[in-house]
């Protein structure tokens, strides 16, 4: 039996199928076995680790449904676990005799909770792990035997392993004060080994096995390193900006050892900060041809993403999106304050969700950078949200708002990139488009230059890069995506004045 997810017209999937193998008379019209008809909810569907129960799952930014299926019994209906409630969240998985389900109910950074497996609904719901405030329940691996629990604490991942048998918890310590760490590909349920994966801004991604009974760990892979790299030239470390508000806002850093910090070093700072995202403070070998040219690199952990726990998200979405944009602005002041970067040599950078932010806060602050990246950036955020026949337009709404209610577009239209370009002096910039992004499409990015350019830029470089056959992620091909980074960083540098 197989069974797999359909799009409707906006690529949003809408069906889950059921397939039977082998049926000459299922392959043209697969049973369709659950339908979503509400344009904000996904459907995905999956298995528990256990290989018992097939999992479907229904949702949107911030609420989600779950129906199970017996594998022993696959022909069977979907069984729902708890109806859907506008912001509840719920992810389910199978442990021995019991669901283990992760809910925010009464629970804004999740808390873990048991249930029968044939009475699932809320009311049969007994709590195993109580909420924590600003430590963001992120995963759990239900094992025979143990239980994994991921929580991020402090923008750090924190790995505890649960042993069942006596109770204990014991964390996976890392020696690093910043670092990116999870559960790796684990597929055996019946096992007392846990793969968990590592990385940190100076030590390349690997891949460990740990024995959860005597917490003994063996590295099974790293990633390779061409030439001479050695991760003791280099220094990550963690500082924490001040927002306007008075928000603690962290930065994670690295340098080689050798560049200095009085501000003569040319800094490059990212940002994203939406969709509750975390951004990884793992390992980038392109990033080492930055380092090893004197550069400070820099990520802006800003408000809108998930780094400080559900709290972090809601103060970065609809009407508190602007956190974003000064929060960021507050990391670039925070290193020019301190003595690591300099106006003159600070090159800013993001995608997407992150290109909007750059364009925000150029409009606010262009004299704080000597250059920006903007990659298919999502600019034009108030006409694309306004016209829901876009794809992806209406599952966007509970991120940025629907401005057809007129006082989320009178907000939306303070912070806007498209709309807030003025007659400034810009940084020299390099955006770039996708012609087949179904995300953000070419013509944001293409009319946001066309108005900087008429408008407001200046005297500095705009650079306006369209790949005609890539999407949202770039060129796809290994060789193609390193051009692309090369061409990027190349900008940087030039920028920079190294």
């Amino acid at each position: 039996m197989v069974f797999c997810t359909l799009v409707d017209e906006a690529w949003r999937p809408d069906r889950v199928v059921r397939h039977r193998v082998g049926d000459v008379d299922d392959t043209d019209s697969p049973e369709v076995i659950l339908t979503e008809p509400d344009e904000k909810f996904w459907l995905d569907v999956g298995s528990t680790l256990s290989d018992d129960w097939i999992v479907i799952t229904s949702g949107s930014k911030l609420t989600t449904e779950v129906h199970v299926i017996e594998a022993a019994d696959a022909e069977a209906p979907p069984r729902l676990i708890e109806p859907r409630r506008q912001g509840h969240e719920y992810h389910v998985e199978h442990q021995g005799d019991r669901f283990v389900i992760m809910t925010n109910d009464e629970a804004p950074d999740f808390r873990l909770m048991e249930a029968p497996l044939h009475d699932s609904g809320r009311a049969n719901w007994v709590e195993l792990i109580p909420h924590e405030p600003g430590a963001r329940l992120e995963n759990v691996e239900p094992f025979a035997g143990h239980m994994v629990i991921t929580r991020m604490r402090a923008g750090v991942p924190e790995l505890t392993i649960w042993d069942l048998a006596d109770d204990s918890r014991r964390t996976i310590e890392f020696d690093e004060e910043v670092y990116d760490a999870g559960p790796g590909n684990n597929v055996e349920y019946e096992t007392t080994s846990f793969r968990f994966t590592h990385t940190s801004m100076v030590s390349p991604a690997s891949v460990w096995s740990i024995d959860m009974d005597t917490m003994d760990r063996e590295m099974l892979k790293q990633q390779p390193v061409l030439g001479d790299f050695d991760p003791d030239d280099y220094v990550t470390s963690r500082l924490w900006a001040t927002a306007p508000d008075g928000t603690e806002v962290p930065i994670s850093m690295v340098r080689r050892r050798d560049t200095p910090l009085d501000g003569t070093a040319p800094t490059l700072l990212y940002g994203y900060g939406a969709y509750e995202v975390v951004l990884p403070a793992g390992f980038s070998i392109p990033r080492l041809s930055l380092l090893d040219r004197g550069f400070v690199f820099a990520m802006a952990h800003v408000r809108g993403g998930g780094e400080m726990g559900r709290r972090w998200y809601e103060e970065g979405r609809l009407e508190h999106k602007i956190n974003t944009f000064t929060d960021f602005i507050a990391c670039a002041r925070h290193l020019i304050d301190n003595g690591v970067a300099d106006p003159g040599r600070l090159v800013v950078r993001g995608g997407s969700a992150g290109g909007l932010l750059i364009g925000a806060v150029l409009n606010m602050a262009p004299e704080l950078f000597t250059a920006a990246v903007a990659e298919v950036p999502f600019v034009d955020v108030v006409n694309t949200m306004l016209d829901p026949t876009i794809p992806l337009t209406v599952v966007e709404y509970e991120e940025w708002g629907d401005p057809a209610d007129p006082e989320v577009f009178a907000y939306m239209m303070q912070w806007a990139p498209y709309e807030n370009v003025h007659r400034a002096d810009y940084p020299e910039m390099l955006v770039t488009a996708g012609l087949n992004d179904p995300r953000v499409q070419y013509w944001e990015p293409a009319k946001w230059v066309a108005k900087l350019r008429d408008v407001g830029h200046g005297p500095n470089n705009l650079v306006l890069r369209t790949e005609m056959g890539a999407g949202h992620r770039g060129p796809s091909g290994r060789y193609d995506s390193w051009r692309d980074e090369a061409l990027v960083l190349a900008f940087a540098i030039t920028a920079a004045g190294r």
